[in-house]
């Protein structure tokens, strides 16, 4: 299930608590780049953030004739973004935390 159809059913169940939305992930990706390593078979994409911090994910294939460059860069993008998930709900909880005292 991608992010927008779980945003979608989030909104639809009325569920306002502090959150964090893929608008806010969204927001905070300034570029990406893709790095193929040299066994052919996987892919690194680092994701730079609008603070300067770099996040990382991967793709990788079993055979060779599997690897596709599109492919791979999805998968990796996707990895990586899901790690934004865990950093940027890590922040929302601390400042949540803070406010209370």
């Amino acid at each position: 299930m991608n992010d927008d159809l779980i945003e979608k059913e989030i909104q639809e169940k009325g569920l306002t608590a502090p959150r964090i939305t893929p608008s806010d992930i969204e927001a905070i990706i300034i570029g990406s780049t893709y790095t193929k390593l040299p066994s052919g078979r996987t892919l690194i994409c680092e994701i730079t953030l609008k603070n300067g911090y770099t996040v990382r994910g991967e793709s990788s294939c079993v055979s060779i004739d599997n690897f596709n460059q599109e492919l791979g860069e999805k998968i990796s993008f996707e990895d990586a973004k899901d790690k934004i998930w865990q950093l940027e709900g890590y922040l929302l909880k601390q400042k949540l935390f803070d406010e209370l005292g």
